[in-house]
């Protein structure tokens, strides 16, 4: 019995693993990336998109969207033209990946978060930062429920931090990502019109049907007392109608919920990313070589959003050395000894990205001299 990778094409993407250039002399202090370092020199550039400040979807949701399939495009110009367009339609496919069946009714997702006051502006802070348990949430979404349905909108909540509308009046309404819009001024990364750009008078409702509710609730008393944030708002955002899509990866690794329900509607093997390279090979039969080799896989790895929303860079610099030693040098080492035939990157920042491919081939391109910084979005 010899070791076979099961799937010998592998994609990692890397969400938030592209700092702004303005970033870079800081981000870039101290790290240490030997055979991350290799594999970019190596690499051949396959795309490079330089996203817009203020787009509202993030880079690796328009990636992954893309990749499945799951934007409106009828022709070649038009699917070059989605690699920019701010669209990335997941909130069905999120709901699919919670244990809810979209259908084709439009959803969107919903999130409860934390506004905080600034001087002369309101700030979203990072929802997964609230530290907000299932029982918190649970009791918040059983007094928002009934207001919510009483405005003739259906909501599903599969999991409790995590909803899902779906209503008439919200129309075209086109939301930010959390990500997106944490850490800023969140006067426009508000809910608008997509074709109008004015505000959704549904929406303003029932928003603020659910800041009344929750004010001086027990739940945001009880989190104020231990000196955590309440949870004063909700956030909508990803929304779209399901439609058909299909996957160019055999199996898909990922903790992200749009990515997992994007692999569950192509009907592909999906689960959450194992702790290193060595976890997508097994030992398996010589008969197995074959069907093994016809397969791909693409693990989605995010050990950066939280460090890169706050700033922090030495925990961004740290998880880079994580990758290194679990991903980065074991990937490079498969690819040198053709237990690997081709390795994909995708590195997003928070508004465009770069996509390489590298073969054993490529490692031997000696002339190649790309460094990391030079894939930094402007």
């Amino acid at each position: 019995m010899r070791s076979i990778m099961h799937a010998n094409r592998l994609h990692l993407l890397l969400p938030f693993a592209l700092p702004a250039a303005a970033d870079a002399a800081t981000a870039l202090h101290d790290i240490r990336s030997p055979a991350l370092d290799r594999l970019i020199t190596r690499a051949t550039l396959v795309e490079r998109v330089i996203g817009e400040d203020f787009q509202r979807t993030l880079p690796h949701e328009r990636w992954i969207a893309r990749q499945f399939g799951a934007l409106s495009a009828g022709s070649a110009a038009a699917t070059v033209a989605a690699a920019t367009a701010d669209e990335a339609p997941l909130a069905p496919y999120m709901l699919r990946a919670d244990g809810g069946q979209p259908g084709d009714a439009t959803w969107a997702c919903v999130q409860p978060v934390h506004v905080r006051i600034a001087h002369d502006h309101l700030v979203l802070i990072d929802p997964a930062s609230l530290d907000l348990s299932d029982e918190e949430a649970s009791a918040l979404l059983a007094v928002a429920r009934p207001l919510i349905e009483e405005l003739g909108v259906r909501i599903v909540a599969p999991k409790p931090t995590r909803w899902y509308l779906s209503g008439e009046g919200f129309g075209t309404l086109a939301g930010a990502s959390p990500l997106r819009a944490s850490g800023r001024n969140i006067e426009i990364w508000l809910p608008h019109e997509a074709h109008s750009g004015e505000r959704s008078r549904a929406w303003m409702k029932l928003q603020n049907e659910v800041q009344m509710a929750w004010f001086q609730h027990p739940v945001n008393e009880a989190r104020e007392a231990r000196g955590l944030p309440a949870v004063n708002s909700i956030w909508f955002h990803a929304q779209g109608a399901a439609r058909p899509v299909h996957s160019p990866f055999a199996r898909v690794f990922s903790d992200a919920a749009a990515t997992r329900g994007l692999a569950m509607t192509a009907g592909v093997q999906n689960a959450a990313p194992p702790a290193s390279f060595g976890g997508l090979v097994s030992k398996r039969g010589d008969a197995d070589a074959a069907s093994a080799s016809l397969q791909s896989a693409l693990v989605e790895l995010d050990p950066f959003s939280a460090p890169f929303i706050e700033q922090d860079w030495a925990r961004w610099n740290a998880s880079f050395a994580a990758l290194e030693d679990d991903w980065f040098a074991p990937a490079l080492a498969a690819l040198e000894s053709g237990a690997l035939a081709e390795l994909g990157l995708t590195l997003c920042g928070d508004t465009g990205s770069v996509t390489l491919a590298l073969t054993r081939g490529d490692l031997r391109k000696f002339w190649r001299r790309r460094v990391l910084a030079s894939l930094f979005i402007e």
